[in-house]
């Protein structure tokens, strides 16, 4: 078993400072956020001084949810991880609109697209606000962007046209994800990479309930059907806490390598923590490559 490279360290728009108390504190763009993340159980480490000039704090509620305290924040603003742009937009549950690990995946499956010397389709499901879209188009791929929220589309869609990518060969798709594969396979359409990000739990349009554990079997099998006889790539992302990266990787060789062959790797995604070198765990990558 091949590891996944786990470090997205080619920011220069977004740093993780440090960590403590079950919080992280970052530099998105200018602005400086406190956000709560589980994974962080040490205490009393807060040793970096922008701790006390926050421009806005995610604080939890004891009753569930939370709210941001805004100190000096705006509504939205912009940063970029090299030719792309995203807008940022903090909202519930402590989220951005980014999730700056999964650069690491852009920078793996881009050099891919950009080596393959012929045309490349791939389909990104759950794709959220579209970096792992972006990033394939960027790199010279056409891409499927599906994704059941249309307000995230939307972001999606903004931050292709803030990346001069609103020419590219994009289709925006809001959508249940599985009943799109499920169409994509009855019409005969087939994709060089597959990207899924499936959320840890959810609820379908006529609600049905997606918990990832229960669902990923049988969802990685469906979607591994629509691999082009030549693929490039199928990569999985999880961040459900206690769902292995190797859980990921063995659906990934019982539903694609042993037909096709090719090479897996799965493992940790991180992010350097400045103020001490060291690396925040941050989710999981799966991923079946053609050598």
């Amino acid at each position: 078993m091949a590891e996944v490279p786990a470090e997205a360290d080619n920011w220069k728009d977004y740093e993780l400072l440090d960590t403590s108390d079950g919080e992280r504190l970052e530099r998105w763009g200018k602005r400086i956020l406190i956000r709560p993340d589980p994974q962080i159980i040490w205490h009393g480490t807060a040793a970096h001084p922008a701790w006390k000039h926050a421009d806005g704090i995610y604080r939890r509620s004891p009753s569930g949810g939370g709210a941001w305290v805004k100190n000096d924040l705006p509504k939205s603003w912009n940063i970029g991880y090299g030719d792309l742009c995203f807008v940022l937009r903090p909202m519930g549950f402590k989220h951005t609109g980014l999730f700056p690990e999964q650069a690491a995946n852009w920078d793996w499956f881009g050099g891919l697209i950009r080596r393959a010397g012929r045309p490349v389709k791939v389909l990104n499901l759950f794709a959220y606000t579209g970096g792992a879209t972006l990033a394939a188009a960027a790199a010279g791929a056409s891409v499927v962007h599906v994704d059941a929220a249309k307000g995230i589309v939307a972001q999606a869609k903004e931050n292709a046209g803030l990346s001069g990518l609103a020419e590219a060969p994009i289709r925006w798709i809001v959508d249940d994800c599985k009943k799109f594969v499920e169409r994509e396979l009855r019409r005969g359409n087939r994709y060089d990479g597959i990207i899924m990000d499936p959320p840890s739990y959810g609820r379908g349009p006529g609600g049905e309930v997606w918990k990832l554990e229960d669902c990923i079997d049988a969802f990685v099998r469906l979607a591994a059907q629509l691999l082009s006889p030549d693929a490039l790539f199928f990569l999985v992302n999880s961040y459900t806490t206690g769902l292995s990266p190797m859980t990921m990787q063995y659906l990934l060789d019982l539903y694609i390598r042993r037909s096709r062959g090719g090479a897996l790797e799965c493992g940790e995604l991180g992010l350097p923590v400045t103020q001490t070198g060291a690396y925040l765990p941050c989710g999981a990558s799966s991923r079946w490559f053609r050598e």
